[in-house]
């Protein structure tokens, strides 16, 4: 298939399109390589992506004309992943939060609706939920307490792609990444600061003094859910909308997670604790069992292995013995 990845250059971007090159498929990449963590790192991953079937072009999506020119071609599938992550850092800049995930989106939902697009699949995010106490969180539950700009914004991407489904039967599939973690990874999450600051000797800041839990994902696993939903075309019937719960279903304590870390770096942290931090939600436990049931795969890396996985990657590239 012909397939269009936005947010290429980014960490989940990066992987989906090198497993579908992998597979045989061409692959359309666009990023606009903004500034919020090291761009060194977009760029590498992009060198990584050097293929006869990969094509990169550089844009902003809140730019509808560049979004439409993209669109002169015919794709199969989109898979949109382009966003401005980080829940913290949308408490003070809103503005890139609605440009990207909001302006961004629509630009996007609008031209796969004119080209006769099969199927969108596009990124959300578990931060949906708010800090619902009833877990695990299940796709059934009512999602209208955001806790931070970044959540809202991902829940109206929601909205507005049920009500594209609804109104032109565009064929749109969400999927509720759940902290997804390994090789590659976004410099401005937990794990990768924790790993730069233990191997500097620097203390690590550890919020609601750890009574935290996240439900952990290793990126092959997302990679697998989305390259199986790729596959999928769903009937452009009724209202051809769905939402998945993408997660390992294994809700992890911050201050475990923490210790598997050291074990890997064979380092044991200088921990400081800390207040809960604004936006921030105490746990996250997804239920899979929808996902299961529509594509047959449920995420199977233990956290021992991708964290491992993540450190080796990590003293390579970084050149750390």
């Amino acid at each position: 298939m012909h397939i269009l990845v936005t947010g290429t250059a980014g960490f989940i971007g990066f992987h989906v399109a090198k497993r579908l090159l992998a597979d045989g498929h061409s692959v359309v990449g666009v990023d606009n390589l903004n500034d919020y963590y090291d761009a060194s790192l977009k760029a590498a991953r992009l060198e990584r992506l050097r293929h006869g079937a990969y094509r990169f072009q550089e844009l902003n999506l809140a730019n509808r004309s560049a979004v439409d020119s993209v669109f002169k071609e015919q794709f199969d599938r989109v898979i949109h992943l382009a966003a401005q992550s980080g829940v913290r850092w949308s408490q003070n800049n809103p503005h890139s939060y609605v440009d990207s995930n909001l302006v961004g989106f629509a630009n996007v939902i609008e031209c796969c609706r004119q080209s006769d697009l099969s199927h969108l699949i596009y990124a959300s995010s578990s931060s949906v939920y708010g800090n619902l106490l009833n877990q695990p969180l299940d796709i059934t539950m009512r999602v209208d307490a955001p806790v931070s700009v970044y959540a809202a914004t991902k829940r109206a991407n929601e909205l507005i792609a049920h009500s594209y489904a609804q109104q032109f039967q565009l064929p749109v599939t969400g999927v509720r990444f759940f902290t997804v973690y390994g090789p590659w990874g976004r410099p401005d999450m937990a794990y990768f600061k924790f790993t730069r600051q233990i191997l500097g000797g620097i203390p690590i800041e550890v919020y609601n003094a750890g009574e935290l839990a996240r439900d952990f994902t290793y990126i092959d696993d997302i990679v697998e859910c989305l390259s199986r939903l790729t596959a999928q075309a769903p009937e452009r019937t009724g209202c051809p909308a769905r939402i998945f719960n993408a997660g390992a279903g294994c809700p992890v304590p911050l201050m475990e997670f923490i210790r598997e870390l050291e074990n890997a770096l064979g380092i044991i942290a200088e921990k400081r604790l800390m207040p809960m931090q604004p936006g921030d939600v105490r746990s996250t436990w997804a239920n899979t069992d929808a996902l299961v049931h529509a594509i047959g795969f449920r995420p199977e890396t233990s956290l021992k292995e991708g964290i491992r996985a993540f450190v080796e990657w990590y003293r390579t590239y970084y050149c750390i013995v």
